[in-house]
């Protein structure tokens, strides 16, 4: 398989600087798995959107889209799940 690329919006940088450190390091397994499969068991496709997908880690999401074509996967955010669908 096909390994990804993994690029952060600037908004997921402010995001990591509010989840505790413990949980950082949960998420980041997670998006490093990505790499290989942009859509493991697990994760959903979020309805209203065209390419966005999200991944739940505990109470956090990550939501992301990727582009097989490019061999991108794009993070959009990582949020607790009470405030990770306000921006879509």
């Amino acid at each position: 398989m096909a390994s990804y690329s993994i690029d952060f919006r600037p908004s997921v940088h402010k995001d990591f600087r509010r989840l505790p450190r413990a949980v950082v390091r949960r998420v980041m397994n997670r998006i490093e798995a990505l790499r290989e499969d942009p859509l493991p068991r697990g994760c959903l496709k979020l309805s209203g959107s065209q390419q966005l997908y999200r991944l739940r880690v505990g109470a956090y999401r990550i939501i992301y889209g990727f582009d097989t074509a490019a061999g991108q996967v794009i993070i959009h955010h990582v949020r607790p799940r009470s405030d990770a669908y306000w921006d879509m």
